[in-house]
């Protein structure tokens, strides 16, 4: 087993660890519930996800680095080629006419 990454928080362990079983790769969030506990804390400990199998390693930190430029890419806003509306950039549909992003 191997240290793959420490995540800001639950969801984005939740996040990563999905994204990673959906390509096969077995991994493992621990410290999953410390940070419920940040304010009694000396040393606040966010959730880590680690690869089960070390083969693993190299394919999963590729993943979790595209996974994580594309949601940097994410927070651009976009104007909906259909109706004109500025649209945040994490929805692919936009909100006032459903069309999808271009």
């Amino acid at each position: 087993m191997r240290k793959l990454y420490e995540c800001r928080d639950r969801l984005q362990a939740q996040i990563l660890h999905d994204a990673l079983a959906s390509q096969h790769i077995e991994t493992i969030i621990l410290g999953d519930y410390l940070t419920g506990a940040a304010g009694e804390l000396s040393a606040i400990q966010f959730p880590v996800i680690w690869v089960v199998k070390s083969d693993d390693y190299y394919r999963a930190r590729q993943l979790i680095n595209q996974h994580l430029e594309g949601s940097e890419n994410n927070n651009e806003i976009w104007c909906c080629q259909h109706c004109g509306e500025e649209v945040e950039g994490a929805f692919q549909i936009c909100w006032n006419c459903l069309s999808p992003r271009n």
